[in-house]
């Protein structure tokens, strides 16, 4: 059978649902106000929208630690709202991808419960257990990446637990064979359901070291972190023993295999490993990941040279897979603020959603990008996110990312009539949905132009990718597709630049994009501030 391929290229919509829209008045978004919106979001002219976990859970994590994977939580709605979802956006043409979890649970998932009991139960080994050292210590140095030791003591086993998370979200041993079949068996649920595609978070955590060896400590030097701050003592180590085990290939092949059997639906799994390149190179290589994303472009470092190396040392290493690229998420800052450099303008916004979604492979584009929204303040005070509130002041945590879709001027910004869970930040009522769609020359608008144009561009959407050597803050590439070549530069900076490309005088531009258009005459290329040039190149 031949494989359908509408990812490849395509631009993924993230939804946090918490924060889109709430439909009941309790303060908290839900997947009626998903339904409510899809309009809207179809409208952005993007392929398939990711909504982040609904599942039944504690929201210690806020979904992340899942207690039922084949049930809605109350606060989001029912498995009959799920299916109108799934419904709507299949009518509107959009593909539905859904968050697993499935490295871990909830420490209330009925697993642990009673895994947690006795060493004899039948599910005793579904979790990664080990005895304490004799001066009851944990059993080695693994780390949380939320802060602290990765064990936890249980009394009633008198053993120790892994969480590479919270302590709230222990591990699943996947080194047995009938927790594999198990969560193989909740990901089918959600497949018959008719879902196009699944994000897997934390997919390279599946594994542990089965000898539960130290990890070696890290130099100070190195401790550059992947969506956490140097400052965490998870930065200290080397993470060779906790996660991204060779085992975990033949889990992915099994997952692969389940997959095929369902042609339209796809996998991308988000990894986070000592090189997450690597790893991407690698999990997506063969019958594994159909496609795969790092943290690489969701870091502070921000220049023209930074992203081609990035893309380039992928490129090298990735022989088989296709990547998906990401400049914003739930988890970290949003990009205007992280990479504005306090110059967050909506020509900004504009140039880098057509850089992201200019690069070889697809794209996730976070709830908000479309509007140019900067990173909310929130108050301590107001902090719900866990791994903000244990490393404050030095690291705020993910809520000022998090806070409501602003749809109005209006108090609640639209997003619920009661107190949302995260404060409204004011600056974002400016920015509201509303107020943009009245303004044609919104960063909102712009997002639509682009999109609608790219989605004509069979190189950009599909094409390979060569870089050719620019001046800061300049990136230029080739994008060449059958006998397309599709020329793209970009001004990442505020002031205008100029750059020779010679070869590159036979050139014709490339307009209708929405963007401020550069100049090409006798192989010079002038661009604006936040300019671009896109030329086919004859």
């Amino acid at each position: 059978m031949i494989e359908a391929s509408w990812w490849r290229g395509a631009v993924i919509y993230q939804i946090y649902p918490r924060s889109f829209l709430d439909t009941n008045g309790d303060g908290v978004g839900d997947l009626p106000g998903i339904i409510q919106r899809l309009d809207y979001v179809a409208s952005l002219g993007v392929d398939a929208i990711w909504v982040a976990p609904f599942f039944r859970s504690p929201m210690a994590d806020f979904g992340y630690d899942i207690a039922d994977y084949r049930d809605v939580d109350p606060l989001f709605g029912t498995l009959d709202d799920f299916d109108r979802l799934l419904a709507r956006a299949h009518a509107l043409g959009l593909k539905v991808m859904i968050d697993q979890v499935l490295s871990h649970t909830s420490d209330q998932h009925a697993w642990f419960k009673q895994s947690r009991e006795s060493r004899d139960n039948p599910k005793s080994d579904w979790y990664v257990w080990a005895d304490a050292k004799p001066d009851g210590s944990a059993p080695n140095n693994w780390l949380s990446l939320f802060g602290g030791s990765a064990w936890q003591w249980e009394p009633r086993r008198g053993q120790y637990y892994l969480h590479n998370f919270l302590a709230s979200q222990p591990d699943l041993n996947f080194h047995h064979p009938e927790v594999r079949a198990a969560v193989l068996d909740d990901v089918r649920f959600w497949l018959d359901k008719g879902v196009d595609g699944l994000r897997l978070d934390a997919i390279n955590f599946c594994y542990h070291d089965r000898e539960l060896r130290d990890n070696p400590p890290k130099p100070k030097e190195m401790r550059v972190g992947r969506g956490f701050s140097p400052d965490n003592p998870y930065a200290f180590q080397y993470h060779y023993y906790n996660n991204t085990q060779p085992e975990n290939l033949a889990f992915l092949e099994e997952l692969r295999a389940l997959l095929d059997r369902y042609p339209n639906a796809v996998t991308l799994g988000e990894i986070s490993s000592e090189d997450s390149l690597a790893t991407m190179a690698e999990y997506t290589r063969g019958q594994r990941l159909h496609m795969g994303y790092s943290f690489e472009l969701l870091s502070s470092e921000f220049s023209a040279a930074y992203i081609r190396h990035t893309v380039e040392q992928l490129e090298a290493q990735m022989d088989q897979g296709w990547p998906c690229w990401a400049i914003s998420n739930h988890d970290v800052e949003r990009v205007l603020t992280r990479w504005g450099n306090g110059n967050a303008t909506p020509k900004l916004a504009n140039v880098l959603t057509a850089m992201l979604c200019s690069l070889r492979g697809s794209v996730c584009v976070y709830q908000g990008e479309e509007l140019g929204l900067t990173e909310a303040e929130v108050p301590f005070e107001a902090l719900r996110d866990p791994y903000g509130i244990t490393f404050w002041p030095n690291f705020k945590g993910r809520d000022g990312c998090r806070t409501p879709m602003p749809w109005d001027a209006s108090d609640y910004a639209g997003f619920s009539r009661a107190m949302p869970w995260l404060p409204i930040d004011e600056a974002h009522k400016s920015l509201a949905v509303a107020h943009q769609e009245a303004d044609p020359d919104s960063v909102l608008h712009g997002f639509r132009r682009f999109m609608q144009w790219r989605a004509a561009q069979p190189a950009l959407r599909e094409g390979t990718i060569r870089f050719l050597d620019a001046p800061e803050p300049v990136l230029a590439f080739v994008r060449s597709h059958a006998s397309e070549q599709v020329l793209a530069v970009f001004n990442l900076g505020k002031q205008p630049q100029s750059l020779d490309l010679p070869g590159m005088a036979a050139a014709e531009l490339l307009d209708g994009h929405g963007l401020q258009q550069g100049t090409l005459a006798d192989g010079q290329v002038r661009l604006p501030g936040h300019g671009v040039l896109f030329a086919r190149l004859k």
